[in-house]
């Protein structure tokens, strides 16, 4: 694209140039330029910016005499460069349209496809303390069906407690070992909290610390790490199902987040888990079409494997 900013930059210049003593079929051919380049314009520019001629204004000596044949030959030659050199970049524009459109269908045939998957899968927990993670309309759906018994969704296991249970001694014991933030700065102190009892391997209570935090500092700038972290506890607590809900939901509804390539590639992993393979591979395709050029090192290798784990083609 930056190619095409600066073809137009230089046709720009050129027509804008003062051309004296023009025959008048150079005059057709620089008003056809003209029209062909702002109808580029309008395709690389859809908002309306324009590319202004980087040239400055003529000096009080110029002199403005009856040009030289020589000019006009070189100002022949330079025309056709440029119809030549438009027509390229009309293509490559055309080329960029149609892909980035085709980019687009795939993207919303993935989201449709997962609005309708994500239904199915495990409920939303019922402990009232515990904010949920998909919108009022799935929350709906998914309270008034039974989890779906499929071979590729693992429903939560009915031996675990929940997370409203007494928990023993050896637990509380645990729980109040981490220590509680107090920084003064009361929704950096609520999502570190969390964070350290996910570090301290205490699943559900970060998962309802993180909840808690999402509630109260909705536009605070840790809530892409909040909703990261939660898809991670659910994940490593061996509920990939629910981990999924919660990277989709990062991602979607915040995809500039700090966290949501990461969750992007963890949503990937989760549907691994889950053995929903060509899905996962989806999901890395658009990972990489939409990150890949910007993400680290470290994570375009995990990337990488996961595509590897999920035996997506290369």
């Amino acid at each position: 694209m930056r190619r095409a900013v600066l073809s137009l930059i230089l046709l720009s210049s050129v027509i804008a140039a003062p051309v004296l003593g023009q025959s008048n079929p150079i005059d057709l051919r620089v008003g056809k330029l003209e029209k062909e380049m702002k109808a580029v314009q309008r395709k690389v520019f859809p908002a309306g910016v324009d590319v202004q001629p980087e040239i400055g204004a003529i000096s009080a000596n110029t002199e403005t005499g009856t040009p030289s044949s020589a000019p006009i030959v070189d100002l022949t030659a330079r025309i056709d460069a440029l119809e030549s050199q438009l027509k390229i970049l009309t293509g490559q524009v055309e080329t960029d349209s149609n892909r980035l459109k085709k980019v687009e269908e795939a993207i919303k045939a993935i989201r449709t496809d997962y609005d309708a998957r994500l239904k199915a899968l495990e409920p939303v927990p019922t402990d009232p303390t515990m904010t949920p993670i998909v919108s009022a309309s799935t929350t709906a759906a998914l309270a008034a069906k039974p989890a779906v018994s499929k071979p590729a969704i693992s429903a939560p296991a009915p031996a675990k407690a929940p997370v409203t249970a007494k928990p023993d001694a050896n637990r509380k014991a645990s729980i109040a070992a981490v220590e509680i933030p107090a920084t003064g700065d009361a929704g950096e102190d609520a999502y570190s909290y969390g964070y350290r009892l996910w570090s301290a391997k205490l699943y559900p209570e970060a998962q309802v610390k993180l909840k808690e935090f999402s509630t109260k500092y909705p536009k605070h700038k840790r809530g892409s790490f909040a909703q990261n972290l939660l898809g991670r506890s659910y994940l490593d607590e061996g509920k990939p199902a629910l981990a999924s809900v919660a990277f989709y939901e990062n991602y979607t509804k915040n995809p500039r987040g700090e966290r949501a390539s990461e969750s992007l590639y963890w949503l990937g992993v989760s549907l691994t888990k889950l053995k929903k393979l060509p899905d996962a591979c989806k999901v890395y395709d658009e990972y990489n079409e939409v990150y890949g050029k910007t993400s680290s090192t470290d994570l375009k290798a995990k990337v990488a494997k996961g595509r590897t784990d999920a035996k997506c083609a290369s």
